[in-house]
């Protein structure tokens, strides 16, 4: 059963009751990440979330993994480009402390100098390990690439002049304007009761005051071109990708069938015709990111740098055929069950649980349970997937970038033709 409360200053509570479980999701999602920095900030949203980690005005670092290991719990968080989770997994009769531990980093973080100064060489450090991992560099690169002068475009680390220019003012003016209870969703799945942790999280994040300073949110203009970064590396990494849908998109069940049958599962067409079938890719596959007003459809390879013409030759081929054709009974049917096998067996999770009441809220203002998803998945038709491929793999709309050996090439503009 899911309730939800909304406090006085605006904080949203979201409970999911799952009594034949012992522990207990809770997850605190600011609706903030690096999409809501300024450009000279970049790299600020995930810096704050590093930081809360570092010490409270009560807690010491170390102070905070002894208290998660007492519980035998998991701490942890992320930052995304338009949300910041921090969330902790315990046994139930743990939650109290987990509420207490959560509200102190979020409501009391130190922010110390020396702290702010060992944190930036950290992620410094990051960034420089993305460089080192050419199959996360490509979607970088490929992003920024495609939506040049935007915020989603820009990494979520930041670059190394932005991370080095954070002052520790300029941290708390941060933490100070975006984490309120209005830019706050609190989620708990798990063994409990919602009048209980309505009453832990009321206690513990009633004060936090209630404005929520404004954020730009102007959609990202794309702007599709080839671009190739050399590195002294064996294999040559492909990314290529157009304009997908926003999160609330009406199409958004079908764009996931077509993505399933594209480069989604071991029996999508990418990965049997390239790596099966003809062993030109150990690494392919597509995948789907969708933000509130946006989104982008992904297609990676890892190949050998004299490969990419033929692989992207392969790519195009499908992506028309996809869109000229339509898919057979049983190729759509495979598509759509296995995404309902992967819906399904996730939420028998407390913590996926957690994350899918957050999102729901976030993204749409209300609950999407399993059954209105499963409802929309068994609605998509060959025909639906046919329209939303014509609607997406439109000629002039992909995009491509290779990181690879140094002399290698990118596809040339006429190869990524959709005719």
């Amino acid at each position: 059963m899911i309730a939800r409360d909304v406090y006085d200053n605006g904080l949203c509570l979201l409970t999911e009751s799952m009594p034949d479980v012992r522990s207990v999701s809770l997850g605190v999602w600011l609706t903030r990440g690096s999409r809501h920095e300024g450009g000279a900030a970049s790299g600020m949203a995930h810096f704050a979330e590093h930081m809360v980690f570092k010490g409270t005005t009560t807690r010491t670092a170390e102070d905070i993994a002894q208290e998660v290991d007492s519980m035998g719990g998991q701490l942890d968080a992320f930052t995304a480009k338009e949300c910041t989770s921090y969330y902790v997994k315990v046994l139930d009769e743990h939650l109290p402390r987990a509420v207490d531990l959560l509200a102190d980093l979020l409501l009391r973080p130190a922010f110390r100098a020396d702290d702010i100064d060992r944190e930036k060489k950290v992620i410094l450090e990051e960034i420089k390990m993305v460089e080192d991992m050419p199959d996360d560099l490509v979607h970088e690169l490929f992003t920024s690439s495609f939506w040049p002068d935007h915020p989603l475009g820009r990494s979520i680390l930041g670059s190394p002049a932005s991370v080095g220019g954070i002052t520790g003012a300029a941290l708390r003016a941060f933490f100070e304007q975006s984490y309120t209870a209005g830019n706050l969703v609190v989620a708990v799945a798990g063994n409990l009761e919602h009048a209980a942790v309505r009453d832990l999280i009321g206690a513990a994040f009633g004060g936090l005051p209630a404005a929520a300073g404004p954020a730009d949110e102007t959609p990202p203009a794309a702007s599709p071109s080839v671009l190739f970064r050399g590195k002294e590396i064996e294999q040559s990494h492909l990314c290529l990708g157009t304009q997908g849908y926003a999160q609330a998109h009406e199409d958004r069940y079908s764009s996931y069938v077509l993505n399933t049958v594209l480069g989604g599962s071991m029996s999508s067409r990418l990965f049997q015709n390239i790596r099966e079938k003809r062993g030109l890719a150990y690494a392919v596959s597509s995948g789907l990111e969708s933000y509130r007003d946006v989104g982008i459809l992904t297609i990676y390879a890892g190949c050998d740098a004299a490969a990419v013409p033929e692989v992207v030759d392969l790519v195009v081929a499908e992506l028309r055929d996809l869109r000229d054709r339509p898919l057979a009974a049983g190729e759509l049917q495979r598509a759509k069950d296995h995404l309902k096998g992967n819906l399904v067996l996730g939420l028998e999770s407390t913590a996926n649980r957690m994350s899918q009441l957050a999102r729901s809220e976030i993204y749409f203002g209300r609950q999407i349970d399993q059954a209105e998803h499963l409802e929309h998945l068994d609605a998509v038709t060959a025909a639906d997937v046919q329209r939303v491929a014509a609607d997406l793999f439109s000629n002039g709309g992909f995009a491509a970038t290779v990181v690879g050996p140094v002399g290698g090439a990118a596809p040339t503009t006429g190869q990524l033709d959709m005719g």
